[in-house]
């Protein structure tokens, strides 16, 4: 959220409502980041109603995404949330629907595809440049949400397994699913594989705090590390490729200006036309994979067994 409220000054958004219920956090941010408290309003039909916005951003709780595509969908107000699309897989669904009928764009912001080094990584594998691709590795994580520090009102949601779709699987499971999704150009895995654990039950008693989520392709596999225990922060990758070729180590670029942040990006599809790649991280093509990734994924958690792709979602189970 600090990230759009410390950017304005760049000069190509324009905040114009804040909604947030909470009076004291809404001090507290329109105090450090210079907004008049005017401009926040506690529900999100007087902001819309007062302001009428073109586009919003959504950063309150996952399972709240629905409501607001609700609301917003059918007055032609454009959404962009925060990552995973949404709690469930019912949900996602139906906010899929919602802006496919209602013509807006629905767009999940990651922090990952803003990384020159994973655009460098993709256009790699896209042109080529190393064999096919065998393995990936996706290691997220960091030592906790309440160790480093998040705000009381941001944990209480997110270790909430309904509000938030469960616990690290989810929060960090996506990045993994959503790269993956998109290296492998749309392709959907043969199979989901799941294990989790909950090692700080005293801390995050309702949700696991360790999962690793492992995909087959028809000639890869995909291994995705999701922790709330490491001892650092770390969002990383590695590709693995079949023509064992030497590493080279590259300076990947930053990206380019007007598409080098979520809210430069969702300005440019909006008002310049700019196109949504299918399967890029921010599409819901991409997105309705990483759902049904992430589903079964606890599915798998909870009974034990390998889902096998192509069975668990002909059945609509």
């Amino acid at each position: 959220m600090g990230w759009i409220l410390g950017r304005e000054k760049i000069g190509d958004i324009e905040v114009v409502g804040i909604v947030e219920p909470n009076r004291e956090l809404a001090n507290r941010y329109c105090e450090r980041f210079n907004y008049p408290i005017g401009m926040v309003y506690n529900t999100m039909e007087e902001m819309i109603k007062a302001v009428q916005p073109e586009a919003v951003t959504v950063f309150n709780m996952i399972y709240d995404h629905l409501k607001v595509v609700g609301y917003c969908a059918p007055r032609g107000i454009h959404v962009m949330v925060e990552k995973p699309l949404a709690a469930n897989l019912e949900q996602a669904q139906k906010m899929i629907t919602l802006a496919n009928q209602l013509n807006i764009h629905l767009i999940t912001n990651y922090e990952t595809p803003w990384y020159g080094s994973n655009r460098e990584a993709y256009n790699i594998v896209n042109e080529k440049k190393i064999g096919d691709l065998r393995r990936i590795i996706f290691r997220t994580g960091h030592q906790g949400p309440i160790e480093i520090g998040s705000s009381p009102e941001f944990v209480e949601w997110l270790t909430d397994p309904v509000l938030n779709g469960v616990g690290a699987l989810t929060y960090f499971g996506c990045y993994g699913a959503n790269l993956a999704t998109w290296l492998m150009k749309g392709e959907t895995p043969e199979t989901v594989s799941c294990i989790t654990q909950q090692i700080k039950p005293d801390l995050y008693p309702k949700v696991e705090d360790e999962a690793t989520i492992i995909l087959t392709y028809p000639k890869a596999q995909v291994i995705i590390q999701a922790s709330w225990n490491w001892s650092y922060g770390r969002k990383d990758m590695v590709l693995m490729e079949n023509e064992g070729k030497s590493a080279i180590p590259i300076m990947a670029e930053p990206l380019p200006n007007g598409i080098q942040d979520p809210f430069a990006y969702l300005t440019k599809v909006i008002k310049e036309n700019y196109i949504v790649e299918p399967f890029s991280p921010s599409s819901l093509e991409n997105n309705k994979v990483v759902m049904q990734i992430l589903y079964a994924a606890m599915y798998a958690q909870k009974t034990g067994s390998t889902v096998v792709w192509d069975e668990y979602f002909k059945q609509g189970t």
